[in-house]
């Protein structure tokens, strides 16, 4: 779920995620070496696609903010352009599946 630029996942999920190129003039435009990265692995993993143009984001189990980040080349000659896109990811805890009781410390009561 995305809100206010922030895409939430529990603790137990996983997504994919796809980039999208576009031109200047806001068509679909090639791009290559695609490069993935979570900026905490801790939180969360990322495991590109073969062509490299998405990636399965998978939660660790740990709760956090990571960003998510893919650097493509956008020079299809011999060259390298660099462009960056970014997602900030937030992981939350997932629903309550066990709940238990700690008893605290006996006492006497006033007699």
């Amino acid at each position: 779920m995305a809100t206010d630029n922030v895409f939430r996942m529990t603790d137990i999920q996983e997504a994919q995620v796809s980039l999208e190129a576009r031109s200047k003039a806001g068509n679909p435009a090639q791009v290559q070496s695609a490069t993935w990265s979570s900026s905490d692995p801790s939180v969360l993993t990322v495991e590109p696609s073969g062509d490299g143009l998405s990636a399965r984001l998978v939660t660790t189990g740990k709760l956090g903010v990571t960003q998510v980040s893919v650097v493509v080349d956008a020079d299809l000659g011999e060259g390298v352009t660099e462009l960056h896109g970014m997602v900030d990811i937030e992981v939350t805890p997932s629903e309550a599946v066990v709940v238990s009781i700690t008893p605290g410390v006996p006492a006497e009561r006033a007699v």
